[in-house]
């Protein structure tokens, strides 16, 4: 690949991490290779100068403003820094401004790994907040940023103006917290608290980003009007006056106590409530940075120093499996404590059985590992020449360790995972999906209250929610009679659901929503589907042989088997309540298109499902009937073209209403 073409080629992978990063909050390359890719490019630009365009992501700032926010054009530009990776280079960068600022002063500060953003205030009252966007144009996010209680509303003694620049960031430990919570859910987790902390500020709703519990750490002045500040240090304290939450700095009189700085910064970031991605060096005197000036992208007068990622030679002296909330087994390497990144590591994730094969990670190996700000360190590859003999390959155990159900992969993924109904580790996440909505719809019992029947050892089946005692739910912290007996209530009722609810609320592998309610309406009763086989399971619509297996194993483990006997003696309905309603549509397959005035989409299939149908999306020769109200199209269309039968929203209702349909 000849230079210009290698250029072309960084400039489009920096633009697409760009895009992950700042506008979708899901990047899928670490900050240290993101950096990498920068300098190359950074220096590529450099050596062929002609190549070098306006666009390229040397020249600014990755963001952009979303549609879904109003834009909000910034009073100063809200810029990005250089970035240097080493003390030398950091070094040169502190020679360079002392030689054109006389008696120069800098100031260091832990860079906070979190979303910039320009905070607005008149007269002391907080009136708008902006994201940095492309550092010109960012989105008003006022609504969540007022929900920020660090965030002043009201300023003490305010200038008349002002607008300053910090960093909304997620606090480690409220983190940690939400990933368990979004886990137990079944909910997708979060990478790192920089992408909750982005993700949850651009939100649309504000009772979101208020339930995320976010924090902010004001680290600028951009603008001032009605008090005068000389040096950045005095600004720092001037806005902690005022009432802001403001980055902790050391003033530094050369470059040799700016390195100390940096070096205690990275010795002690685990010490801090939130991620950092490096450390931040700048010129004291606000005059002489006016005079220096900036690029098109960054200040001349600061720099951003990237801790490079830590890597050290320890050895493996165990492998231990952990099995998380969603039952999926996790294994990590107990190695000989190492330091790295401020912390004295004593395990490293291992992800799953693939990644320990590629890299034939084995119990005695001398291993490399890594962290590089990440929450937990991996080992990177193993040092063969110093592997010991008689080491044997390492396989996951067959059955989860903590309640010896048998494990199975997930198909098509590289998880292995515990299928126990009843396995205590992964009980909290069962018994939340038991009592869902879509599920068995209990009322009350969210993550908090099933926390707390566990914790109390009020439950240790989902079975068991219908023989809770109301008194002993009452004296739970933070219930009480009315809210126990409202919970209670709603078990009770829970038992007259339609046997799909049962199904779903099983958490069988593969088996959704849509699956359940075909298995109930075609087996009809929750004993006919378990003696089910293989090949019969495979005869209904929606389930093919891998959610037939899965099924068919489900149904064979004791602890479901333990589950099913407790929700039978409970009294919890275990037939489906649709098998009597009619054959109005039986053997036929019927299309939806355009817009029903009497019924929802999702009303109208389920009459037709209850009547005997089976609804499908698109048009075709096996099609029986279209059901067409308003605006109809393409499918309208292609209905006509195969002579399909096409019936209006009237004809729809008086066909079920004579075959005894009764809403």
């Amino acid at each position: 690949m000849n230079p210009k073409e290698e250029l072309e080629s960084l400039k489009k992978t920096i633009l697409e991490h760009n895009d992950r990063y700042y506008n979708q909050d899901a990047p899928t390359i670490s900050d240290y290779e993101y950096d990498m890719l920068m300098q190359r490019l950074i220096k590529l630009e450099e050596e062929y100068p002609e190549f070098k365009s306006p666009d390229s992501p040397t020249q600014r700032v990755g963001g952009r403003a979303s549609a879904a926010f109003s834009p909000v054009r910034h009073t100063v530009p809200l810029e990005s820094l250089n970035d240097v990776f080493s003390i030398g280079e950091a070094q040169d960068f502190i020679d360079r401004l002392c030689e054109i600022s006389e008696g120069a002063e800098f100031v260091t500060e832990p860079k906070i790994d979190g979303l910039s953003v320009a905070l607005y205030y008149e007269n002391g009252i907080f009136v708008q907040g902006a994201t940095r966007g492309d550092g010109v144009t960012g989105e008003d996010v006022t609504a969540n940023l007022m929900t920020i209680k660090s965030i002043p509303k009201r300023l003490k003694n305010p200038p008349e103006e002002l607008i300053v620049r910090g960093e909304v960031y997620m606090p480690k430990t409220v983190f940690s917290q939400l990933n368990e919570e979004r886990e137990i859910t079944g909910q997708r987790l979060f990478a790192n608290p920089r992408n909750a902390a982005a993700g949850s500020l651009r939100q649309l709703d504000p009772k979101v980003a208020a339930s995320r519990r976010l924090d902010i750490l004001v680290f600028n002045v951009q603008s001032v009007k009605g008090h005068e500040l000389k040096t950045h240090d005095e600004s720092l304290d001037y806005l902690k006056s005022l009432g802001f939450p403001t980055v902790e700095y050391k003033l530094c009189k050369n470059g040799e106590e700016c390195a100390r700085r940096i070096e205690w910064i990275g010795e002690n970031r685990e010490t801090f409530n939130f991620e950092i991605d490096g450390a931040v060096i700048k010129l004291n005197n606000l005059y002489e940075r006016e005079r220096i000036g900036s690029t098109s992208k960054a200040p001349k007068w600061a720099v951003a120093y990237k801790y490079p990622p830590e890597e050290k030679e320890t050895k493996v002296t165990n492998i231990i499996v952990q099995v998380g909330r969603t039952g999926v087994l996790t294994p990590k390497a107990v190695v000989e404590p190492v330091r790295l990144a401020g912390t004295t590591v004593t395990n490293a994730t291992l992800h799953n059985q693939d990644f320990i094969s590629e890299k034939d990670i084995r119990i005695g190996d001398t291993v490399i590992v890594r962290k590089a700000g990440e929450i937990i360190p991996e080992v990177l590859e193993v040092v063969k020449e110093k592997r010991p003999e008689g080491t044997l390959e390492y396989r996951l155990p067959d059955t989860c360790p903590v309640c010896g159900s048998p494990v199975s992969r997930d198909p098509g993924g590289a998880a292995v995972r515990c299928r126990g109904a009843e396995c205590p580790a992964q009980l909290l996440r069962n018994i939340v999906h038991f009592a869902s909505r879509g599920a068995m719809d209990i009322e009350g019992l969210g993550v908090s209250v099933a926390q707390a029947l566990l914790e109390n050892g009020l439950i240790k089946s989902p079975g068991d929610i219908y023989y809770l005692n109301p008194n002993d739910v009452a004296a739970l912290e933070r219930m009480g009679k009315k809210s126990a007996d409202n919970l209670i209530a709603s078990a009770e009722k829970s038992k007259g659901n339609d046997l799909s609810r049962l199904i779903y609320a099983f958490g069988i592998l593969q088996v959704g929503q849509a699956a359940a309610k075909s298995l109930a309406r075609h087996f009809g009763t929750l004993e006919a589907l378990e003696n089910a086989t293989v090949e019969e399971l495979c005869a209904v619509e929606d389930i093919g042989p891998v959610t037939a297996e899965n099924l068919v194993k489900w149904f064979s483990l004791p602890q479901s088997k333990h589950l099913i006997g407790l929700i039978r003696k409970a009294g919890v309905n275990t037939k489906s309540l649709e098998t009597s309603i009619g054959d109005l549509f039986a053997g036929q397959t019927a299309v939806l298109t355009g817009t029903l005035s009497k019924y929802t989409r999702d009303e109208a299939s389920e009459i037709i499902r209850k009547l005997g149908g089976k609804v499908a999306s698109s048009v075709s020769k096996k099609t029986s009937f279209v059901l067409a109200g308003e605006n109809a199209g393409s499918k309208l269309t292609k209905a006509e073209g195969l002579g399909v039968n096409i019936i209006s929203e009237d004809e729809f209702d008086e066909m079920i209403k004579k075959a005894g349909y009764n809403e």
